[in-house]
């Protein structure tokens, strides 16, 4: 694991301790995508004895402002593991019906089985994110969704869910060139909102929120990690490496079939 990304339980969190530009110790794009083809075939296997155990599920949680890459991370890292057991869910402002259920509701219903990869293109922690620097609740409202969210992981990691939390850590510098780029590549202008421009305004703020965020919920059962990703490709090097750590550490099987079974002769 590269150091300084996952964040430890209780401790306090400081930006300039997690600079958006850092290679962690990657030369060059060269020697990460090396590392990325390397680990791909890895992932596969991997995820494919999660899918033969059937005895846990992972979740993979990611956060990040505009243009931090949250695509391309599940383009370039989420790939190697099959389609069939893969659920990816996107979470975008909550419809009228989810509004009338808790803030939960309607992430607890992506949650992956056992045996599956759940990804979540933002999540429920836009509601300790965007809910409190765009003011769509009060803190009272929003403040105690904190313990309401390691409650909820903590739920999940006990029915068998393996959490991985990733932060997507854009500068404020670099997302300017990346939302220019959108503006001038045809292909790119659909991702492209005025919205994008007008949180720029409270980025200060967002930073704020997503460092009480990672203080408050990373947690033994569900960590943080905190990815550099003014660099993609160090981004992609270093997300495949903690999902083949992750999965590496649940110690994976390939079930046998009894004896009797394996001795049929199929006619």
């Amino acid at each position: 694991m590269r150091k300084g990304i996952r964040v430890k339980p209780g401790s306090k969190v400081n930006l300039a301790d997690h600079p958006a530009d850092a290679k962690l110790g990657i030369k060059d794009r060269a020697e990460a995508d090396a590392r990325v083809a390397e680990l791909a075939p890895r992932l596969a296997d991997l995820g494919a004895l999660l899918a033969a155990n059937r005895t846990k599920a992972l979740l993979v949680v990611i956060q990040g402002m505009d243009a931090s890459g949250k695509d391309g991370t599940i383009k370039h890292c989420i790939s190697p593991f099959a389609p069939t057991a893969l659920n990816i869910a996107a979470f975008k402002a909550p419809t009228s019906t989810e509004l009338l259920h808790d803030f939960l509701w309607r992430v607890h219903a992506h949650c992956p089985e056992r045996g599956q990869i759940g990804i979540f293109n933002r999540s429920h922690y836009e509601d300790v994110l965007v809910v409190r620097v765009e003011k769509l609740a009060p803190e009272k409202v929003w403040r105690p969704r904190y313990e309401a969210i390691n409650a909820f992981e903590r739920h999940l990691a006990h029915e068998g869910t393996v959490i991985v939390k990733l932060w997507l850590n854009i500068s404020n510098e670099e997302q300017a060139k990346q939302l220019q780029q959108r503006l001038k590549d045809p292909t790119k202008n659909w991702k492209f909102s005025e919205d994008d421009i007008a949180k720029r305004a409270n980025w200060d703020d967002y930073m704020d929120a997503y460092r009480e965020m990672v203080e408050r919920t990373s947690t033994d059962w569900a960590p943080w990690y905190v990815i550099p990703c003014n660099h993609r490709w160090v981004r992609n090097a270093v997300v495949s490496e903690i999902l083949v750590e992750t999965l590496e550490s649940l110690e994976m099987s390939w079930p046998v079939l009894p004896e009797a079974v394996r001795r049929m002769t199929i006619e």
